[in-house]
């Protein structure tokens, strides 16, 4: 048993969605989470950049004394994949999970969306195109989307969410593809916008949901498993911001307590 807290980082909210699914598989499991809001949007960021704050953040959160890291941030994941792998604490990704339950589906093209920083990287098409040398990749980058779930408009309903489906999600239709992957944490929001857009014969592979299971798999194996389900909730930017949006991603109540730590320089 390892009472040790599991250590979770990500530019924002979208995060929120690994700590919901970990909540299920692993309940007792203590938790420590740190949204870099301050600095976000990531997506749009010079890889070096992207690599400096990838280091910064997995810092803060080891300084936790956390027994292993989930980067859910589809951004660092895809750009910074290196730096994970180096670091001393044992650290998981939302790409490489996702790539591994996307490549067990039906044959045929693989959609990938996630933010313009992932999908310029390549990474997630690498990924794929090893695991599966055949498969056409089709990459979009999107993004509208972060802003828009940020600021609650998650409803189909909603104009400007639509006009942004519709825009980014064409060309994964066109293409005939049987599987999608969400490469960003945040896209879990908008599920199943995206799956009524689609059609139901398209699969949609979450990152997040992915990367959330493995870690969990990783504690079970390793006699890792242990806690009281505390969680700590650490954002750069404003608490009160960070704690009134997070019921969204959580699906349900606000943390009773979010801390603010200064904005890292990057």
């Amino acid at each position: 048993m390892d009472n040790r807290a599991i250590g979770i980082f990500d530019s924002g909210l979208g995060g929120l969605t690994a700590v919901r699914e970990l909540r299920t598989l692993l309940p007792e499991e203590n938790i420590v989470y740190f949204a870099d809001t301050a600095r976000m949007p990531y997506g749009a960021r010079p890889a070096e950049m992207l690599r400096r704050m990838a280091r910064q953040d997995l810092d803060f959160v080891a300084s936790k004394g956390v027994k292993c890291i989930l980067a859910a941030c589809g951004t660092v994941s895809s750009t910074a994949p290196d730096v994970l792998r180096a670091y001393p604490v044992r650290t998981f990704d939302v790409l490489s999970s996702a790539v591994r339950e996307a490549v067990q589906g039906e044959e045929g093209p693989i959609g990938v969306i996630a933010t313009a920083a992932s999908i310029s990287s390549g990474a997630f098409q690498s990924a794929l195109r090893a695991a599966r040398p055949d498969a056409e990749v089709v990459a979009v980058p999107c993004p509208a989307f972060v802003p828009l779930i940020e600021s609650g408009r998650c409803d189909e309903g909603d104009e400007a969410l639509a006009e942004a489906l519709a825009a980014y999600l064409g060309p994964i239709r066109d293409s005939g593809a049987k599987t999608l992957i969400l490469g960003c944490t945040h896209y879990g929001l908008i599920a199943d916008p995206i799956r009524r857009f689609l059609g139901d014969h398209v699969r949609l592979v979450e990152a997040s949901a992915c990367a959330a299971r493995e870690l969990a798999a990783y504690l079970r194996r390793s006699g890792l498993c242990g806690g009281s389900g505390e969680e700590q909730f650490y954002t750069s930017g404003r608490a009160e911001d960070f704690s009134a949006l997070s019921a969204l991603f959580l699906g349900c109540d606000r943390p009773e307590r979010v801390e603010h730590v200064e904005e890292m320089e990057a």
